[in-house]
């Protein structure tokens, strides 16, 4: 029986630097059936002089490929026309700065048959591996990647966005990508998904290597934009209304977004000792404190130590230490580092939070 085919799409907005790799990539696929769609989103950066001399609908030099021009109208709306104009009853999507492995497609279609007479598998999703640099935030990212990764079930509630795949017919059934939705495609399409009875089966062996996610400015607009957009899944989405499995993909960002009200009740607790260091007014003889003092003192060590926890233990902490593990500098340097990076990745989740907050009011998707 011939293989079914397989429609990649990928798309790209302002980054040129990476279309010959990801686009060799795919075209090293082993899986004899499938074409790729590349659809160029409004970028000014060159890509379209990079992109066009791959265009070949007809398949002449090999697998065919089209490419799509058209204004920065986001990657849901992208992703949309892809899967408007795919050829194959199953749709894979990627992205410009991943580098599938030759065998990722071949490896999810191995998954997608059901293993029982009620499961019906509309997607199947992938393993990405961050790759990894000199600095701190790209190896936090490739770590807190992994350790997710790890304790995946092979049903799962997301089809990630850099390595999955679906199937057309059910996907254009929930609406496809919506091009008002900003952020988190995925996940939204996903759950719709989920909620109109199909199943996300996990691939582990279907491989694709991200490039190093490098600086702090990046990872915290990310990191912002993911929050804002989990709002909106969780406003469209209540557990109550969910099927099928929870959120298996949040990893250590709750309890990251703890630290900064962590962070700000220890800093309050200490003002008054603070002000009496520096006034030269503080007692440090234990009888002669106020109970009141007595009382701020005690909530502000049980803080330090509720925020050392949240550092070093459980999921975060799993990232954390592997991290200090890893670095090939000063261990202490590192430990400081974490902790910087760590408060600015909370604040950040609040912002997006907030953000999501805002939108929710003001009944947007986030734009």
């Amino acid at each position: 029986m011939d293989a079914p085919m397989v429609s990649i799409t990928v798309c790209v907005r302002d980054g040129a630097f990476w279309i010959k790799g990801c686009l060799e990539a795919l075209l090293a696929q082993t899986y004899p059936s499938f074409e790729i769609l590349a659809v160029n989103d409004g970028s000014v950066d060159g890509a379209e002089a990079i992109l066009d001399p791959f265009h070949d609908p007809d398949g002449s030099r090999g697998p065919p490929v089209r490419i799509h021009h058209q204004p920065p109208l986001g990657l849901a709306a992208g992703r949309q026309w892809a899967v408007e104009h795919a050829k194959g009853s199953w749709v894979a999507i990627t992205d410009i700065d991943v580098r599938p492995e030759a065998d990722w497609i071949a490896n999810m279609m191995a998954q997608s048959a059901p293993i029982s007479s009620v499961e019906r598998v509309v997607a199947v999703t992938g393993r990405t591996v961050f790759e990894q640099s000199d600095d701190l935030v790209s190896r936090l990212r490739s770590v807190e990647i992994a350790s997710k990764y790890r304790s995946r079930p092979r049903r799962t509630s997301l089809a990630n966005g850099p390595c999955s795949m679906f199937h057309r017919k059910a996907l254009l059934e929930v609406g496809g990508f919506d091009p008002s939705w900003y952020h988190a495609e995925d996940m939204e399409v996903s759950l719709r998904l989920i909620d109109a009875g199909g199943t996300i089966v996990y691939a582990p062996n279907a491989l694709v290597r991200h490039v190093p996610e490098t600086g702090m400015a990046h990872f915290l607009a990310k990191r912002k934009r993911d929050a804002r957009a989990h709002v909106r899944i969780v406003r469209h989405f209540p557990r109550r209304k969910r099927q099928g499995p929870g959120f298996d993909f949040l990893g250590s960002s709750t309890m990251v977004l703890c630290l900064l009200p962590l962070w700000l009740a220890t800093l309050v607790g200490g003002l008054p000792f603070a002000a009496g260091l520096l006034s030269g007014d503080l007692v440090w003889d234990a009888t002669l404190m106020t109970h009141w003092e007595v009382q701020i003192l005690s909530v502000s060590l049980v803080l330090l130590f509720v925020h050392e926890l949240f550092l070093w233990w459980g999921p975060l902490g799993v990232v954390n230490r592997e991290v200090i593990r890893t670095t090939r500098r000063g261990k202490l340097m590192a430990m400081f580092g974490v902790r910087w990076l760590t408060l600015r990745w909370s604040l950040a989740l609040w912002q997006g939070f907030l953000l999501g907050v805002v939108d929710a009011v003001r009944k947007r998707n986030g734009h």
